[in-house]
């Protein structure tokens, strides 16, 4: 390793690795999400019961890169692994801490956590390099769904949809599009653990890396221009995300093609979700990452829904 990836201050203890306490930055004010604006946007937020505006989950992953990079090194950013499921929204100005818990001897993969300073979980999951030969945190919770009953919104969605292939690229200042209003660039400047790595000026690769929580802005960039057959306008959340590098770094303006395929879906009280698989290829064809992406649609945020359930399903649900 030519520098430090990270100047970020880490507490260890014997049984973990934590990170300081920190306020991430809402980017998504001004983000367009089926023709309206999001659950990042404070007025239609509110309508649906929340604070504010929301941070983006995968926002939070860039707190745990250093903690990765401390455990494993350059493998981390070659073959390192999010797996969260989101337990509650932050909002801009809160403080937010992650938490690593070392792995046992030998192995690969060990539990995180996010808090409040209240103590609210705002995320947990787990974190892995290479095969780690356990199911990771979103493998088991797949397991686990409880299946989408009498749906609505995703009446005219199916498990193995697939996308055409879509070409995709990050330069520093492209401005991502509707759903990232944003560049790169911009990003870099407020991003919780910047790195030397992410600028291109002293590395192992010779050249800039995306980070992991932009690796999330990438592989969305053009899911609108093949969208899934939903009904809407809805607002949706990300519920539970795991990027995976298979053979990483990904690199700033480079060429990559994406693919999605719905692996599952399920339901609860108030959402009807999507679970996404995306997989990133480079341009030899070879697999590079994946995404797995629960979007869950909120039922209240769609204006037509009792009306459409009860001419579906014949009662109120």
């Amino acid at each position: 390793m030519t520098a430090d990836a990270f100047d970020t201050e880490i507490t260890e203890t014997a049984k973990a690795l934590i990170g300081p306490w920190r306020r991430p930055r809402q980017m998504l004010h001004a983000q367009v999400y089926d023709a309206h604006a999001s659950i990042h946007d404070d007025a239609t937020a509110q309508k649906l019961g929340f604070k504010g505006g929301t941070i983006e989950g995968p926002t939070h992953f860039s707190q745990f890169a250093p903690l990765g990079a401390r455990l494993w090194g350059q493998a981390w950013f070659e073959s390192g692994c999010l797996s969260a499921h989101y337990r509650s929204v932050c909002y801009e100005g809160e403080e937010v801490q992650a938490i690593l818990s070392k792995p046992s001897p030998g192995a690969s993969q060990c539990q995180i956590q996010m808090v409040k300073r209240d103590g609210t979980e705002v995320l947990r999951g787990t974190a892995s390099v290479g095969e780690p030969h356990a199911a990771t945190a979103l493998e088991t919770r797949l397991t686990e769904l409880k299946p989408l009953a009498d749906p609505v919104i995703l009446r005219e969605v199916t498990v193995a949809q697939t996308s055409k292939r879509q070409p995709v690229r990050m330069a520093f200042d492209q401005t991502m599009g509707d759903l990232y209003p944003f560049s790169l660039r911009q990003k870099l400047a407020v991003i919780t653990e910047n790195s030397p790595y992410y600028s291109g000026s002293d590395h192992p690769w010779g050249r800039a890396i995306i980070p992991m929580e932009m690796l999330s802005v990438l592989f969305q960039y053009r899911s609108k221009d093949d969208p899934l057959p939903a009904k809407g306008p809805a607002v949706g959340l990300f519920a539970d995300q795991e990027i995976r590098l298979v053979k990483g770094p990904l690199f700033v303006d480079e060429g990559y093609e994406v693919e999605r395929e719905v692996v599952a879906l399920s339901g609860s009280r108030r959402t009807e979700s999507a679970w996404v698989k995306t997989r990133v290829f480079d341009k030899t064809g070879t697999m590079v990452a994946t995404m797995l992406l629960n979007m869950a649609t909120l039922k209240d945020s769609y204006a037509p829904y009792e009306e459409e359930y009860r001419r579906l399903y014949g009662a109120g649900r």
